[in-house]
Protein backbone atom coordinates (compact mmCIF):
# COMPACT_ATOMS: atom_id res chain seq x y z
CA UNK A 1 0.00 0.00 0.00
CA UNK A 2 1.81 3.16 -1.28
CA UNK A 3 1.45 5.93 1.29
CA UNK A 4 0.08 8.39 -1.81
CA UNK A 5 -3.01 6.28 -1.61
CA UNK A 6 -3.07 5.51 2.26
CA UNK A 7 -6.65 6.88 3.66
CA UNK A 8 -5.54 9.47 6.45
CA UNK A 9 -9.34 10.75 6.86
CA UNK A 10 -10.15 8.31 10.04
CA UNK A 11 -8.23 10.32 11.95
CA UNK A 12 -9.48 13.13 11.46
CA UNK A 13 -12.38 13.25 13.73
CA UNK A 14 -9.70 12.02 16.49
CA UNK A 15 -7.69 14.78 16.19
CA UNK A 16 -9.79 17.29 15.61
CA UNK A 17 -11.63 15.88 18.78
CA UNK A 18 -8.51 16.77 21.35
CA UNK A 19 -7.33 12.96 20.83
CA UNK A 20 -4.15 11.05 19.44
CA UNK A 21 -3.41 9.07 16.46
CA UNK A 22 -0.79 6.41 15.07
CA UNK A 23 -0.31 7.40 11.63
CA UNK A 24 2.45 6.87 8.80
CA UNK A 25 3.90 10.21 8.17
CA UNK A 26 6.35 10.89 5.45
CA UNK A 27 9.28 9.54 7.55
CA UNK A 28 8.32 7.56 10.03
CA UNK A 29 5.42 6.38 12.08
CA UNK A 30 4.07 9.06 14.05
CA UNK A 31 1.94 9.74 16.93
CA UNK A 32 -0.13 12.47 16.45
CA UNK A 33 -2.30 15.34 17.98
CA UNK A 34 -3.36 19.00 17.22
CA UNK A 35 -0.36 21.13 18.07
CA UNK A 36 -2.33 24.08 19.03
CA UNK A 37 -4.50 22.02 22.34
CA UNK A 38 -2.28 21.88 25.13
CA UNK A 39 -4.11 18.84 26.60
CA UNK A 40 -3.54 17.03 23.28
CA UNK A 41 0.17 17.93 23.38
CA UNK A 42 0.26 16.31 27.02
CA UNK A 43 -1.63 13.40 25.84
CA UNK A 44 1.60 12.49 23.49
CA UNK A 45 3.89 13.24 26.71
CA UNK A 46 2.29 11.01 29.07
CA UNK A 47 1.60 7.90 26.08
CA UNK A 48 5.19 8.02 25.49
CA UNK A 49 6.41 8.45 28.53
CA UNK A 50 8.54 11.61 26.92
CA UNK A 51 11.08 13.45 28.71
CA UNK A 52 9.10 16.28 29.34
CA UNK A 53 11.86 18.94 28.87
CA UNK A 54 11.72 17.45 24.95
CA UNK A 55 9.69 19.19 22.41
CA UNK A 56 8.04 17.54 19.71
CA UNK A 57 8.67 18.07 16.07
CA UNK A 58 5.21 19.92 14.31
CA UNK A 59 4.25 18.96 11.15
CA UNK A 60 2.45 21.59 8.99
CA UNK A 61 1.03 21.95 5.43
CA UNK A 62 1.89 25.36 4.19
CA UNK A 63 4.74 27.79 5.12
CA UNK A 64 2.02 29.92 6.00
CA UNK A 65 1.15 27.55 8.98
CA UNK A 66 4.30 29.25 11.02
CA UNK A 67 2.21 32.34 11.77
CA UNK A 68 -0.24 30.09 14.34
CA UNK A 69 3.22 29.78 16.17
CA UNK A 70 3.82 33.71 15.63
CA UNK A 71 6.81 33.01 13.59
CA UNK A 72 6.94 35.40 10.78
CA UNK A 73 10.50 34.45 8.90
CA UNK A 74 12.07 37.19 6.80
CA UNK A 75 12.72 36.57 3.25
CA UNK A 76 16.03 35.00 3.70
CA UNK A 77 14.78 32.32 6.19
CA UNK A 78 11.45 32.04 3.78
CA UNK A 79 13.57 31.84 1.00
CA UNK A 80 15.60 28.71 2.72
CA UNK A 81 12.81 26.91 4.26
CA UNK A 82 11.31 26.90 0.31
CA UNK A 83 14.52 25.00 -0.85
CA UNK A 84 14.19 22.70 1.74
CA UNK A 85 10.55 22.18 2.13
CA UNK A 86 8.24 20.38 0.91
CA UNK A 87 10.31 17.15 2.10
CA UNK A 88 12.12 15.03 5.23
CA UNK A 89 13.74 17.62 7.17
CA UNK A 90 13.36 19.17 10.43
CA UNK A 91 14.11 22.69 10.67
CA UNK A 92 14.17 24.34 14.55
CA UNK A 93 13.26 28.23 14.45
CA UNK A 94 13.24 30.47 17.31
CA UNK A 95 10.06 30.74 19.05
CA UNK A 96 10.54 32.28 22.33
CA UNK A 97 7.05 32.96 22.77
CA UNK A 98 5.46 32.18 26.56
CA UNK A 99 2.04 30.95 25.60
CA UNK A 100 3.93 27.74 23.42
CA UNK A 101 5.99 27.03 26.50
CA UNK A 102 3.56 23.65 26.43
CA UNK A 103 5.36 22.99 23.00
CA UNK A 104 8.99 24.54 23.28
CA UNK A 105 9.28 23.43 26.53
CA UNK A 106 11.65 26.09 27.56
CA UNK A 107 13.56 26.14 24.49
CA UNK A 108 12.27 29.35 23.17
CA UNK A 109 12.19 27.12 19.74
CA UNK A 110 10.05 24.61 17.71
CA UNK A 111 10.61 21.91 14.99
CA UNK A 112 8.96 22.21 11.95
CA UNK A 113 8.57 19.77 9.09
CA UNK A 114 6.19 20.17 5.41
CA UNK A 115 5.75 16.61 4.51
CA UNK A 116 6.37 15.81 0.47
CA UNK A 117 3.08 13.43 0.82
CA UNK A 118 0.26 15.14 -0.25
CA UNK A 119 -2.43 12.87 1.89
CA UNK A 120 -0.34 13.90 4.48
CA UNK A 121 -0.51 17.62 4.13
CA UNK A 122 -4.68 16.99 3.38
CA UNK A 123 -4.67 15.48 7.21
CA UNK A 124 -2.93 18.64 8.25
CA UNK A 125 -5.40 21.18 6.37
CA UNK A 126 -7.80 19.64 7.98
CA UNK A 127 -6.84 19.10 11.66
CA UNK A 128 -4.34 22.23 12.00
CA UNK A 129 -0.48 21.68 12.44
CA UNK A 130 0.13 18.27 14.57
CA UNK A 131 2.72 17.44 16.89
CA UNK A 132 4.29 14.46 15.82
CA UNK A 133 6.75 12.61 17.70
CA UNK A 134 7.99 8.75 16.65
CA UNK A 135 5.63 6.56 17.80
CA UNK A 136 7.51 4.61 20.14
CA UNK A 137 8.02 4.49 24.58
CA UNK A 138 11.21 7.10 25.07
CA UNK A 139 13.83 4.95 25.10
CA UNK A 140 12.85 2.28 22.37
CA UNK A 141 13.35 1.69 18.62
CA UNK A 142 10.42 3.91 16.95
CA UNK A 143 7.55 0.92 15.47
CA UNK A 144 8.20 0.09 11.96
CA UNK A 145 4.74 -1.21 11.24
CA UNK A 146 1.22 -0.99 13.30
CA UNK A 147 1.90 -4.44 15.21
CA UNK A 148 4.60 -2.66 16.79
CA UNK A 149 2.33 0.79 17.44
CA UNK A 150 -0.05 -1.14 19.40
CA UNK A 151 2.35 -3.01 21.48
CA UNK A 152 3.68 -0.23 22.60
CA UNK A 153 0.68 2.11 23.24
CA UNK A 154 -2.26 -0.20 22.92
CA UNK A 155 -5.92 1.38 24.02
CA UNK A 156 -3.86 4.50 24.95
CA UNK A 157 -3.97 5.69 21.45
CA UNK A 158 -7.51 6.40 19.67
CA UNK A 159 -6.67 5.46 16.28
CA UNK A 160 -4.37 4.05 14.28
CA UNK A 161 -3.41 3.95 10.42
CA UNK A 162 -1.54 1.68 8.68
CA UNK A 163 0.51 3.18 5.94
CA UNK A 164 4.22 3.19 4.03
CA UNK A 165 6.90 4.81 5.75
CA UNK A 166 10.73 4.97 4.53
CA UNK A 167 11.81 3.86 8.07
CA UNK A 168 14.38 7.05 8.28
CA UNK A 169 13.96 10.09 10.59
CA UNK A 170 14.28 13.34 9.56
CA UNK A 171 17.29 15.03 8.73
CA UNK A 172 17.06 18.55 11.85
CA UNK A 173 18.54 21.57 10.89
CA UNK A 174 18.25 24.68 13.30
CA UNK A 175 17.90 28.29 10.97
CA UNK A 176 18.48 31.37 12.94
CA UNK A 177 16.52 34.44 12.39
CA UNK A 178 19.71 35.99 10.54
CA UNK A 179 19.43 33.10 8.09
CA UNK A 180 22.48 30.80 9.39
CA UNK A 181 22.14 27.12 9.12
CA UNK A 182 23.51 24.34 11.34
CA UNK A 183 22.93 20.74 10.73
CA UNK A 184 22.25 18.93 13.96
CA UNK A 185 20.54 15.71 12.76
CA UNK A 186 22.27 14.55 8.89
Amino acid sequence: MSMQKTDLSPAIPVIIGGNIAVIPTDTIYGVVAQATNPSAVQKIYNVKQRDPAKPFIILISEVDDLKLFGINPNKTVTDLLNSYWPGPVSIILDCPNPQLEYLHRGTNSLAFRLPQNESIRKLIKATGPLAAPSANPEGLPPATNISEAKAYFGDSVDCYIEGDVNAKPSKIIRISSDGKEEILRA
